[in-house]
Formats: C-alpha cells, structure tokens, sequence
C-alpha cells in the first residue's frame, strides 16, 4: 500500500496526473483511512481542474484526521475555485497560526480578498507571499495584475518581468506585458511579447485577440480579422473580440456592422477599454449624433477617456 502511494507521488511530480489518481485509488481501496492518500489524490484532482471532486477528497481527508492541516489548506483554495467563499475562509482562519510564514497561505488568501473586492489587503497578502518566497510566480502575477488595473504600469510590469524570468512560459505575465507595450503605443514589442504565448500554444484565444489589436493599430487589416476570429471561436464570450472586431469594420468603413459587433460587447456589461468611445464615433459616422452623444455619455459615467473627449468635442 505505502509503495502505491508512493509510485501515486512520483507519477504527481511528474505531471501524469491520470496514473496518479489511478494509485491513490488504489491505496485506499487497501486502506479507507489513507489521509495522506485522499489529500494528495485532493491535489491531483485539482490539477485536473476537478475543482468540486477534490474539494469532497479533501473534506473526506480532513474528517480521517481533523489535524491535517495542509489538507485544510488545499481545500481552501478549492473552496475559493469553486464559489464556498465563507467555507474557504473560515479554513484559511482555522489554519492561520500554522501557516504564518507559508507565502501559498498569503497567495490563497490574497485571492480570496482580491475576489471579496478588498483590494488593498489583497495587495498586503500578495507582499507578503513574495516577501517570504521571491519566486512564488502566481502571487507576483497577481499582484501585478491589480497594479495594472490601477493604472500602475511601471509596478505592473517589474512584477509581470520577475514573473517572466522566474518561468518563461509564464503565458499570463507575456501577455500582461503585451497590454503594458500596446499602452505604450510599442507595436513590434508588444507582438513579440503575444508570439512567445502563441509559439506555445497556438490556440491561446487572449493573445491571438491581443496580436489582432495590434495589427489593427498597424493597418494589417485582413491578418487582424483572421486572428480575432480565430479568438472567437475558441473563446466565443470576448468582449475585447468584440470590440476589436468592431474596429475592423469600422476600420474598412462597414460602419453597420462594426455597431453590431460593438452591441455585443455592450451587452455583456463587462468593462472593456474606449468601447463606448468607438461605438459613439461609429454612429457619428453613421450621421447619428443624437446615438454618438448618448452613448458617449454612458461612457463618461464608466471613465472611458475616448467617450469623454469626443463627448466634450461634439455634444456641447
């Protein structure tokens, strides 16, 4: 039993998260008190993605023994995966004396705030896991991520680099860097940055959308058009496709169109940059300017710098 479980860890290590499953299995059907065996087939589930099925593992690896605390730990972060906000972090207080000084205690906790809104103590849990582990790669991602929202793109990008030179497969850290370069209007830096992502996965639905920005912003029209519908059907719900397919249309003059394709990214009320902007100018060109200042006055309630100047230019 204790060498199937054993066989179970080193198929784990080695990313053959089937085979491992298939020993841990097998380990408890020897012995259905195997906590050790229940929280690393936990684990292994949720390197699957099997979110709901390791979050069941793990409850049934702390019922076996109530101290096991990583067990508690694990569960944490797939009761935050999985919606139990309350249930991760009554975990997480249960288990924080413990785990004072783990930097994936700060990274899991430092999610939770960030998905509970607390911002700021999310930004304090995220110093903290790197303070205690420079090379905790996700939690500078992270951290990264809130200072790009923020508007703090040198902060941003030191934490996406870091991340970068720690793993240079770190796909969501090159495509954050992307954005950094599109804000900086540096098209060829940001395109090699989105064909790292894309010589690893072709299908990287982010940065084929991201690669088709910048060709747009750089008159490459039908490439741009191939890429972002390439996005879309691998990503079908994309309010930024949208709005970049919309910029194709209205690019080529297919006013009509690119409105519709600016609907759609309207209707899925997620914050995109300068939509509102576009559309307005859209309808403009359509000859409709009642619609244009309309719509432009919505984007000045949600900040969008393109509604507020053609607001300012065309509607007083």
């Amino acid at each position: 039993m204790q060498l199937i479980f054993l066989k179970g860890n080193v198929a784990l290590t080695q990313n053959n998260y089937s085979e491992a499953l298939r020993m841990y299995d097998e380990a408890i059907s020897k012995n259905s008190e195997f906590s050790d065996a229940y929280l690393n087939k936990g684990i292994c589930l949720m390197k699957l993605n099997r979110i709901n099925d390791a979050y069941e593992i793990l409850t049934e690896a702390i019922k076996i023994d109530p101290t096991l605390v990583q067990a508690i730990l694990v569960r944490s972060e797939a009761g935050l995966l999985s919606g139990k906000l309350n249930e991760a972090e009554e975990d997480l207080r249960q288990i924080q004396k413990v785990y004072k000084d783990s930097s994936r205690y700060f990274l899991i906790h430092g999610n939770l705030m960030e998905t509970r809104g607390q911002t700021p103590q999310a930004l304090a849990d995220y110093d903290r896991a790197v303070l205690l582990d420079i090379a905790n790669v996700e939690a500078l991602v992270n951290r990264g991520a809130i200072q790009y929202k923020m508007g703090l793109y040198k902060l941003a990008g030191k934490d996406f680099s870091d991340a970068v030179k720690i793993n240079p497969l770190q796909s969501e850290a090159l495509n954050n860097l992307g954005l950094i370069a599109i804000k900086n209007k540096n098209w060829k830096e940001a395109i090699a940055y989105f064909d790292k992502i894309l010589n690893l996965n072709p299908a990287e639905p982010l940065a084929l959308n991201n690669k088709g920005y910048v060709l747009l912003q750089t008159a490459q029209f039908p490439e741009a058009k191939k890429l972002i519908e390439r996005s879309l059907e691998i990503l079908p719900v994309n309010g930024y496709a949208f709005r970049n397919m919309g910029i194709y249309y209205q690019s080529i003059g297919q006013m009509d169109r690119a409105l519709a394709e600016y609907k759609k990214a309207i209707d899925l009320a997620d914050p995109v940059d300068e939509l509102y902007g576009l559309a307005g100018i859209a309808f403009l060109k359509s000859n409709d300017k009642s619609s244009a200042c309309k719509i432009w006055k919505q984007g000045i309630i949600l900040k969008d710098s393109v509604s507020m100047v053609e607001y300012r230019k065309n509607c007083n």
